[in-house]
Formats: structure tokens, sequence, C-alpha cells
């Protein structure tokens, strides 16, 4: 076996990582300054951006444990039977890598994830071994995030969420009959039962004794999941429905979908249904409606094959097959309903319930608190504005539609 540098393992492994979506950037042009010019980049690996418990975004050391694994899923790269450049971190190694991106102000946190070796138990049982060490020798108060594996003991899992701030275990892909057919190494009911065992040892972490004694803190972050999607046939209509029944099921903190990408010998496996990153985009915008809006999955995909617009975001979407609900007064229209018109965020209806205690609202005032009235535009009644037949107009939609582009030729 090749013996690599501590350099080239966090190379190999931090750019295997990039696969884990639980914190990565999504529906973005590939942008980096690899050429010199500029700073950053959209697609670099190593280091992702998370939001702690408290809403800040912090900046995590993304990395695997190993990329080797003994499992064959058929949509990922670091299957037993790719042919990829393979490595492994030593516990100790991943312990002195967080701590010095830690002193030079690289990082606030580290979201650990692994490939299967030996067996679920003895990579798990290495996991949280890395993060005991950071929390109880190190005394790491920094963030931790780790990618828990629903195979192993449950006994090990208990101690993931006891040293780290928020566990995910993956449910793979959006059906269970994909799951058994592109990931046959792996349950659905076990991952099932490992999802519902961490919310109940979450919600056991609140209750105090009866001597009024807290027991320890467990995930305090929450849990979250991935979903693989393009890899199967699965419509977004089955997409946000299985979302749905995860949040209601384990209190998810997040659904995080990762657009799969045809890679290498999958070809006999996969139907190659290859999505452009706008789909994960759109999905991540009907989950946000879901999860902040009041939206239901099934209202979001009404009316249409399935499939959410890609040429338009969801919302707008929505408004445009329902232009009976609307136009919609500021004035008068509850808080619910105003969350429903394009153009109009949280903030912004905030704002409008608040100013309008106050005064009559004009367009102005909406543009001055954050409305996108190019979106609103259709949609809402003011005291100096009325879209009239406008909202019924038969070309209302193409408006919205983006401009057309000149492809190159070369």
């Amino acid at each position: 076996m090749t013996t690599h540098s501590l350099e080239r393992k966090l190379a190999i492994l931090s750019d295997a990582a990039r696969y884990d979506a639980s914190c990565a950037s999504s529906g973005t042009s590939k942008r980096n300054s690899k050429d010199g010019k500029g700073l950053g980049s959209t697609e670099g690996s190593g280091i992702c951006h998370a939001y702690a418990p408290d809403g800040r975004c912090i900046s995590l050391l993304k990395i695997l444990m190993t990329n080797f694994c003994i499992f064959d899923c058929a949509y990922c790269v670091n299957r037993v039977s790719s042919n990829t450049e393979r490595a492994r971190f030593s516990v100790d190694e991943v312990v002195k890598l967080t701590l010095e991106f830690y002193r030079r102000n690289y990082i606030e946190g580290l979201f650990l994830s692994s490939g299967i070796i030996q067996s679920p138990d003895k990579t798990m049982e290495d996991m949280v071994r890395i993060a005991k060490k950071l929390r109880l020798e190190e005394n790491f108060r920094g963030y931790i995030h780790l990618k828990t594996i629903p195979e192993a003991s449950e006994e090990l899992i208990e101690q993931a969420g006891l040293y780290a701030d928020r566990v995910s275990i993956n449910v793979e892909m959006p059906t269970d009959a994909s799951v058994t057919q592109y990931a046959p190494e792996k349950k659905p009911d076990t991952i099932r039962r490992a999802m519902a065992g961490v919310r109940m040892r979450k919600e056991a972490a609140k209750e105090k004794s009866h001597t009024g004694k807290r027991p320890p803190r467990f995930a305090p972050a929450g849990q979250s999941t991935q979903m693989i999607i393009g890899a199967d046939g699965s419509n977004d209509a089955t997409i946000l429905g299985q979302s749905t029944r995860l949040y209601s099921s384990y209190g998810l903190k997040r659904v995080y979908y990762s657009a799969f990408s045809p890679i290498p010998d999958a070809t006999a496996k996969l139907p190659l249904i290859k999505p452009p990153l706008m789909r994960e985009h759109r999905l991540y915008q009907a989950d946000w409606l879901m999860r902040f809006y009041g939206f239901d999955a099934t209202e979001i995909t009404a009316g249409t094959d399935g499939n959410l617009d890609l040429s338009i975001d969801p919302k707008l979407a929505w408004a445009l097959r329902n232009r009976h609900a609307f136009p919609v007064d500021p004035m008068r229209a509850d808080r619910e309903t105003l969350l429903r018109v394009p153009g109009f965020g949280e903030r912004t209806v905030q704002r409008i319930i608040a100013a309008r205690r106050h005064r009559r609202l004009r367009w102005d005032d909406l543009a001055r608190m954050g409305a996108n009235m190019k979106n609103a535009r259709p949609f809402v009644s003011l005291l100096d504005w009325t879209p009239g037949a406008l909202l019924d107009s038969p070309d209302l939609a193409a408006r919205f539609a983006p401009k057309p582009e000149q492809l190159s030729l070369f």
C-alpha cells in the first residue's frame, strides 16, 4: 500500500469530502482563483461553511477520515469497486490537523465523515475517538459535525452525540427501492432506526432527573441528513414528500440535497440522469418554503409533471399557477398570506406588519423595506398601485422567464 504524506492525505480526503453536501454551497457557478486572479472558490474542498446553533456562519475543516470503503454503492466515488486513489488518516492526524487549522484561525470547527473500513463499528469507533480526544484531552470547544454510520452500534452513535454539536445520518436516496437497488449493503430500516434513536436521545437530554440534574447534552445542534438526487428516476414531488416525512418523523434541522454527477465505472448500474445544479438549488428553495413559509410539498408541485420549474423560483411558479389568490393587500393580509407573495421575504413581511399600524403603505415604502417589487408587482394592490389586467395577462409567466443567451460555438 502506498504511504502518503500528511499533505497528500489532506488533498485526497478533503477532495473526497466534497460529495458530502451537509455544508456545501449549491446552485452557483463554478469559480476558483487557481489561475492567480481573485480570491476564493465556490468548488474548492477542505474548508466549508455551516451554521452554528446560534445562527453564526462558521468555517469548518471538511475531510473524510478515509475514502476506503467496503460498501459498493453505485453512486459513490469511494465505493469498493471504484478505481480511485485511497488514503486514511489516523486518529492523531485528524486531531493534529484540526488543532493546527484552528490555531491559525482558518477554521472554527470540524466536519468529519468517512468511508467504511473493516466494519461500521470500527469506523465509528475511530470517529468517536477523534471527537472525544478533541473535547477531553485538547479541550477543543469549536464546532464538531460527525457523519455517523447507521449500521454502527447504538452505543457508538450515542457517544458521537455526546461529543459532537451535530450528527447526521444519510438516507442516501429518495425511496427505499432506490436504496435497495443502488446501495444493497445499506438497509432503509436500519437508517430510520438510527435516526429515530438520535431523536429520542436528544429529547431525553432535555429532561431533568428527579433530583433536578440535567443529563449530558446530546447533539445540541440537532441532526441532519443528505439525499442524492438524480441518480434514480425520482421526481421532485417524491423528493419533497420524503423530506416532509423526514422532518416530521425525526425532528431534523436540515435535509441536504446533493446533485448526482455520473462517476467512472457506474454506467452499467445507474440510469445516469444528470440533473443540473439548478435542480438542486430549486429543491433547496422549495425546502425553505416548506420549513419557513408554510407551504406543503404537494402544493409546491401541484399542477406540474412532478418536477419544479428550473427557470423560475418555486414560490413565483406557485403564484403563477394560483392567480385566483391574488392580488394581496399588504395593509389587510395576515402574515401567512404575505409570505406567499413573490418578492416578499420574512424580514420584509415583519417590516410590513410593523409599519402598517402607523400609515398606509405605498409602492416606495415596500421597496425600501426590501421587497423585490419586480416579482411582487402583479400580485399586490396598494394605495398607489393596482395590477389591473396584468395579473390575468396570458403572457405573465413569460415576463419572468430568463432572458435568452447567445451560446458560444467554440
